[in-house]
């Protein structure tokens, strides 16, 4: 089927940022109007000492783009440094977490394909894409406060983290 309209077009103006379900990093999803399942786009902006979750896809492959800043992220057991405008490709089933150790917030850009998981905040398995504690620091966050201070949106939640819930 072709779409009467063959683009649609998204504007900063259109994205809606919220806080993400488990370690409530602000995020946007450039898509979601769409209804694309083919790939998913996100843009993760992370505060100063924050992190995402430890996860996996069983799917999905992921490039992360860093947009502003100087990114880290840990792919397995490696832990890599992403400069601005670099990227890492991640296949499907590498755990991988984006974290910010630094003094400054970073913009990622996460773009992922295809975009047709059950996430567990869709009725997904969590130990699926959670195979260990999501919740878990790299070294150089570990003994940090969480939240880190001062960061709108960087919430307590992931404290509550359930393994048995499908809340994620």
């Amino acid at each position: 089927m072709i779409d009467a309209n063959p683009y649609t077009l998204i504007v900063p103006d259109d994205l809606v940022w919220r806080p993400s379900n488990l370690m409530r990093i602000p995020n946007a999803d450039y898509l979601e109007r769409t209804g694309s399942s083919q790939m998913g786009a996100r843009l993760w902006r992370l505060p100063a000492g924050s992190a995402n979750t430890w996860h996996r896809h069983s799917r999905s492959e992921e490039c992360y783009f860093v947009l502003e800043g100087v990114g880290r992220i840990r792919v397995n057991d490696e832990v890599l440094t992403v400069p601005q405008y670099g990227a890492v490709h991640v296949p499907p089933a590498s755990l991988r977490q984006v974290f910010n150790d630094g003094d400054t917030e970073v913009l990622w850009l996460v773009v992922g394909a295809p975009d047709d998981e059950r996430l567990p905040a869709q009725g997904g398995d969590p130990a699926e894409f959670y195979p260990e504690d999501p919740r878990q620091l790299p070294e150089t966050l570990k003994g940090r406060p969480w939240p880190p201070a001062g960061t709108p949106g960087c919430l307590s939640r992931a404290a509550d983290y359930n393994p048995n819930s499908n809340e994620l």
